[in-house]
């Protein structure tokens, strides 16, 4: 990795796996922020694209280090969810010791099986070089976008390891989701004592998504320290935009309800929906093989499923106590 900092070019096609680095000339905290664990979400990279071209220019201000990385680079040049696997639902104990025991035998690297095993084992190696080297304590942030339209909001896997993180940012957390979802990767981190926070920061391809990904991004460097107020006006822009796209939501939400799905049960989301849209308890919300899928009870919607890959049709969420 470069000493001072750098800005990797690129299209979406051919994506580096580090995306950029910014350096300071003062010890501090890492932030290890990802773009891209799906292939068509590309929000995240775009928004660190731009940050790391601000930051590198007043790197002297910087206080510890941003590597930036980019997920599923083969998912992204074909501008798909995944290929194979998703893999965001890799990072299982049997699946690591597996890679683990792949690793360890020199003659495996042709007998990875898919794109993502691939995937997997690069981003894996990224990641533990990066921690190796770190000059202070280690954060992550992995940024994604919804095939639904919605508002911006985080969520963490260890409300105890993260906590302070995620509520640093104006957008409502979700408590709960984590624990519905194996194999993320912030979980995988978080269980090694690295605080991590997912940010959703709107739909796919919208323009705003982009600017809520960079403000996130933004206010996150400023929480770990690693950025002063002073020499960087994106922060108090950063937190004003992203209040001003959460304005009336709740600031914490728990996880009710998960409505699994596969590729052959025909799942089909009504148009219409979008996250935090209050539903209603027996609400048509979409079909299937068996017929129309109905609410099981009240809440907020999130999450609607409007893309071929997934394997969550749609979640609902309540404040706390409600």
């Amino acid at each position: 990795m470069e000493s001072a900092g750098r800005v990797v070019g690129f299209g979406l096609q051919g994506v580096d796996r580090i995306l950029g680095q910014v350096r300071g000339p003062r010890e501090g905290p890492t932030l290890i922020a990802l773009g891209g664990m799906h292939g068509n979400e590309t929000a995240g990279i775009l928004a660190l694209r731009r940050v790391l071209a601000r930051l590198f220019n007043r790197r002297a201000l910087v206080f510890g280090d941003i590597v930036a990385l980019a997920g599923n680079r083969g998912a992204l040049a074909e501008k798909r969810r995944f290929l194979a696997e998703d893999l965001n639902r890799l990072w299982t104990p049997t699946r690591m010791a597996s890679l683990e025991a792949m690793r360890l035998d020199r003659s495996t690297k042709s007998r990875l099986s898919h794109a993502e095993d691939r995937e997997q084992t690069e981003l894996l190696q990224v990641l533990e070089e990066t921690i190796r080297g770190a000059r202070g304590d280690v954060f992550f942030l992995d940024l994604h976008t919804t095939s639904g339209p919605g508002e911006p909001f985080t969520t963490i896997a260890d409300a105890s390891l993260s906590l302070g993180f995620a509520r640093d940012l104006p957008v409502p957390l979700i408590l709960g989701l984590a624990e519905m979802l194996e194999g993320t990767l912030t979980g995988f981190l978080s269980a090694r004592g690295i605080p991590g926070v997912v940010f959703e920061g709107g739909q796919h391809g919208a323009p705003r998504s982009i600017a809520a990904s960079e403000a996130a991004i933004w206010v996150s460097l400023r929480r770990l320290g690693i950025i002063r107020d002073s020499g960087f006006p994106e922060i108090k822009r950063a937190r004003g935009l992203l209040r001003t796209a959460t304005r009336g939501l709740p600031a914490v939400l728990e996880m009710r309800y998960r409505h699994p799905v596969s590729s052959e049960n025909g799942f089909r989301m009504l148009p219409g929906f979008r996250s935090f849209q209050p539903i209603e308890a027996g609400q048509t919300l979409a079909t299937d093989a068996h017929g129309e899928v109905t609410s099981p009870e009240a809440g907020l919607l999130l999450l609607p499923l409007y893309q071929p890959q997934g394997e969550d049709g749609f979640f609902l969420v309540r404040p706390p106590h409600s």
